[in-house]
């Protein structure tokens, strides 16, 4: 298909006329054509089309629909039907009353062309363009950022599924692409084992059974492993992607114990960010937060959060599920920089927050990143804190470390963290501490004979250490209150949009619905701040209602043992 751009469309004059009358109080989809205009241009998608070819629906129209699905809910098909049907629909993509549409198959071929070339974000900046037009966003203020767990769309296997499933998408991938080879090297049982699903199959209940049936599927996906590793001629076996997948697998599961195939034990597995957690979604991953467990990916919603102003998702990012929060401060303000929306104020949750992104947000964007800081809990800093880090005189330009009794370290050198941090390893006299009085106070531990620090970089401790302090007054503590409210824009994202689940497996295809899931939300806001809809109110039963308030004199009030 080609591209045949034309120009801005005007809604057609029959098509204002029936909609007004069907709509004399308007919809929100009327509403949004008339407050934000055409969205989205075709010549913003030409990248994504040939010169030549059969002329292409609309992509800007495309592109709207796109995100009307996550306004409502739609499948493809339900789509479809509501631009060939609605009136409404068709006055916001500026369509004749007779205009047929599209068929359903369409908006799948345009969700692939905009994955290839990476433009997903296009379809959010598009609605944030057009709300920055108007002045219903701009940069500075505050904003907020959270994270949620989105299950994958291949469904949860338990470990013998696993194993099972994946054994047969490979063998099923090789009937199709070499069949003749596979006859040939195929055991008879294989056809009775695999020749179904797993969830078909009944699996024994006693462990030692289940054990063995595991045992045999190891020996079994090993031995046809094996045998595409001795096909002569045909390397091009080995790449493809359902037997990669079964190599993989099997090395987390499966190893050789004098040339029997025995099971790993859960601590000598790859790390968590490498385990395939299914077949057929080989880019989701598992993990874990708090008490949720999930397999699939995490998605970082990041909103403006001005008292006076419609708050509008300004950044979307989605990750495999195993990618830790603290390492998505810095990939967020990118995100918001490229945008034009960075705010001054950012205020997140204890996950992001760490010495490394609060100093990385002020000095490469200017930002004051909040965000409660993890307590520190080594022994010398419990109590009084006499001898814990703060209480150090460090002298940076000098490299020298004093501590509260007046003793000078010896000894500062550059490291690595565990992480891989640089970090800074300074250590005090074995002399010094040896005869300090105060030695075990300072060391924390018999076992210990002098007393080292490992400190970070000037600006990352300076950051943490203001931050801390400032952390510790009242007036911050309620101005973090603020951050509360990107849970009610997940919720919002969860019972309108469904986002907690993917609809599509793979990375890219989850984080393009996660683009359009945030434009949808932003439309409905839009539209609710059009129509001077409030924003709901913190629910609060009628119990808590009864909550008697703080004493003035800040006396304690003790509840019945």
């Amino acid at each position: 298909m080609s591209l045949r751009a034309g120009k801005p469309r005007e809604v057609p004059a029959e098509t204002v006329r029936v909609a007004r009358a069907a709509f004399p109080k308007g919809s929100l989809a009327i509403r949004v054509r008339d407050e934000l205009g055409t969205l989205f241009c075709d010549e913003e998608f030409a990248g994504l089309f040939p010169a030549r070819g059969k002329p292409a629906w609309s992509p800007g129209r495309l592109a709207f629909v796109l995100v009307w699905q996550f306004v409502e809910g739609l499948t493809d098909r339900q789509a479809a039907e509501a631009v060939r049907a609605r009136i409404d629909v068709k006055y916001a993509l500026g369509l004749e009353l007779g205009d047929p549409g599209f068929d359903h198959s369409v908006l799948s071929e345009f969700r692939d062309r905009l994955i290839a070339a990476e433009a997903g974000r296009q379809v959010l900046d598009g609605i944030l363009d057009a709300a920055r037009e108007r002045g219903l966003i701009k940069p500075g203020g505050r904003a907020r950022t959270d994270s949620t767990h989105v299950h994958g769309a291949a469904r949860e296997l338990n470990w013998l599924e696993h194993v099972a499933e994946t054994l047969r998408s490979a063998l099923n991938a090789l009937a199709e692409a070499a069949p003749e080879w596979l006859v040939e090297v195929a055991e008879p049982d294989w056809f009775h084992h695999y020749a179904t699903r797993a969830e078909e199959s009944r699996f024994p209940q006693a462990r030692s059974q289940r054990t063995e049936v595991g045992l045999r599927i190891g020996a079994d996906g090993m031995r046809l492993l094996q045998a595409v590793v001795r096909a002569d001629g045909a390397d091009w076996l080995r790449v493809l992607p359902e037997v990669e997948a079964l190599r993989q697998i099997w090395v987390q599961h499966f190893h050789l114990v004098e040339e029997e195939v025995a099971r790993r034990g859960s601590k000598d597995r790859p790390p968590g960010a490498l385990r395939l957690v299914s077949p057929y979604d080989i880019e989701a991953r598992c993990g874990r937060k708090n008490d949720t467990r999930w397999d699939g990916y995490k998605v970082h919603l990041t909103e403006t959060c001005e008292p006076d102003a419609v708050h509008l998702i300004t950044n979307v990012v989605t990750t495999a599920g195993a990618v830790s929060d603290d390492r998505m401060a810095a990939v967020v303000h990118n995100g918001l920089a490229a945008r034009g929306l960075l705010p001054a104020e950012h205020w997140v949750d204890a996950g992001y927050a760490n010495a490394l992104a609060l100093a990385a947000a002020h000095q490469d964007h200017g930002v004051a990143l909040h965000g409660p800081l993890k307590a520190v809990t080594s022994a010398q800093s419990q109590g009084e804190a006499t001898y814990g880090q703060d209480a150090f005189a460090i002298d940076w330009d000098q490299h020298q470390v004093t501590c509260p009794n007046g003793k000078t370290a010896t000894s500062w050198r550059d490291a690595r963290s565990q992480a891989g941090l640089p970090v800074i390893r300074v250590q005090f006299p074995l002399h010094d501490c040896r005869t300090c009085t105060m030695r075990a106070d300072c060391l924390g531990s018999t076992n210990r004979r002098y007393r080292e620090l490992t400190l970070r970089p000037e600006t990352e401790y300076e950051a943490l250490r203001q931050a801390r302090a400032l952390q510790q007054t009242d007036e911050w503590k309620e101005r973090y209150k603020i951050r509360a409210g990107v849970e009610g824009t997940i919720s919002q994202g969860v019972l309108r949009c469904d986002l907690r689940r993917s609809r599509y497996r793979g990375l890219a295809k989850t984080s393009l619905q996660h683009q359009l899931t945030g434009a949808a939300i932003n439309l409905a806001r839009i539209d609710a701040h059009l129509t001077g809809t409030p924003r709901a109110r913190t629910r609060t039963s009628h119990f808590a209602a009864l909550r008697p308030a703080e004493p003035v004199d800040g006396a304690k009030q003790h509840s019945p043992n």
